[in-house]
């Protein structure tokens, strides 16, 4: 049974606020997107209200999920102080967050608020989380996520692969996928399982083409969802691939689950290495240790005469590597196969395994295994 926008604002229609009206009548719920029975939006109210509304967003992500035909359902409570709103009111503590907005949920009691690392709990079954990450977009990061969770499953190890980039998931077309996930009789995503590995991304959960116009809470959300709500069985090494910049999702992530480390994808030429830089130093003020850079798209290699062209400058990231005192893990060319092979959903490490291409992303994996062994990690 298909379920459409009228039947998700009807039993919207049920949860009572603290405006004296049904939430559809609060004046305060975001869009609603409704693709094949998964059910997304947000409830926007000033800081100073969140605490309020807490039960509101409970009851309402109940009453959508309660919906026949629902398969999953993602409610945010968006929180933020508008102009001239009283301040939010505080815990009785002594300690105060530095500029870290606090998050309209419940949370365990545990480490002072200013560490980030305070709400960290380990995802049952998986021994090693790494995020592959990037200060910005268009260098590769995708394809190198996913050919590196490939050479690390290639070296024996059990390997999961979770698309974070909520604004612009890859993996699907990358694995050559648009099937959706089932859930199980607990109401869990069973990952998609391809190459022998499980995945998910939120590409798997929107049509193609939905443009994903979601504000920090919505993105941390689903990045939650996508961690606990998925049922990733035993894992050696679960590779996040993070969205580009230094945003939300990151803290997110870094503040959600213990993160072995970090990998930082860069291209050669200055602009990326500037953002390489940031990423690096984000993930520190965190406590995520760099496990390395990576140089994507490092030469062009000409597929007729084998040629080799700098085409973006050469050795940028290993001399920043060197500089920040961070590992250098390798260099990947910028050729046809590897393009040609991610278009076609058949990575080269699984299209190609005993190529050339294959062999430079299993001596990267090989160092990041090592690395993660070093760092006393059970691989």
């Amino acid at each position: 049974m298909a379920v459409d926008k009228n039947q998700v604002v009807a039993a919207l229609g049920g949860v009572a606020t603290p405006r004296g009206v049904a939430l559809p009548q609060a004046g305060v719920l975001s869009d609603i997107t409704v693709t094949d029975g998964k059910v997304f939006f947000s409830i926007n109210v000033d800081a100073a209200e969140a605490r309020a509304w807490e039960d509101v967003r409970a009851k309402a992500d109940a009453a959508v999920r309660a919906i026949p035909g629902v398969v999953t359902a993602l409610v945010a409570l968006t929180a933020e102080k508008r102009p001239g709103s009283a301040p939010a009111p505080q815990p009785h503590s002594h300690n105060h967050s530095h500029g870290v907005k606090p998050a309209a949920t419940h949370r365990p009691q545990g480490p002072p608020p200013e560490s980030p690392m305070g709400k960290q709990v380990a995802i049952p079954g998986i021994a090693n989380i790494i995020a592959i990450a990037s200060g910005k977009g268009g260098v590769g990061k995708s394809t190198t996520a996913l050919n590196l969770a490939l050479a690390l499953r290639d070296l024996g190890l059990r390997v999961g692969l979770l698309d974070a980039d909520i604004y612009g998931p890859s993996v699907p077309r990358l694995i050559g996928v648009n099937e959706k996930p089932k859930l199980n009789d607990a109401k869990k995503m069973i990952p998609i399982k391809r190459f022998g590995m499980p995945m998910m991304s939120i590409g798997f959960l929107v049509a193609e083409e939905t443009a994903m116009v979601w504000r920090g809470p919505m993105v941390m959300s689903a990045i939650r969802q996508m961690l606990w709500d998925v049922i990733w069985g035993e894992l050696d090494v679960l590779v996040v691939d993070m969205p580009p910049g230094t945003g939300d999702a990151q803290l997110t992530l870094a503040q959600q689950v213990p993160l072995r480390g970090a990998v930082i994808v860069s291209t050669p030429q200055d602009l990326a290495l500037i953002d390489a830089r940031r990423g690096i130093a984000m993930f520190a003020k965190v406590d995520v240790p760099t496990l390395g850079i990576i140089e994507n798209m490092s030469y062009f290699e000409c597929p007729e005469c084998g040629t080799r062209s700098d085409i973006f400058g050469h050795g940028g990231a290993r001399h920043e590597a060197e500089r920040l005192k961070v590992p250098f893990l390798g260099e990947i060319p910028l050729h046809m196969a590897i393009r040609t092979s991610s278009d076609a959903g058949t990575p080269v490490v699984e299209s190609d395994p005993k190529g050339t291409h294959a062999a430079i992303y299993r001596a990267i994996a090989d160092r990041i295994k090592h690395r993660l062994a070093g760092a006393s990690a059970h691989i």
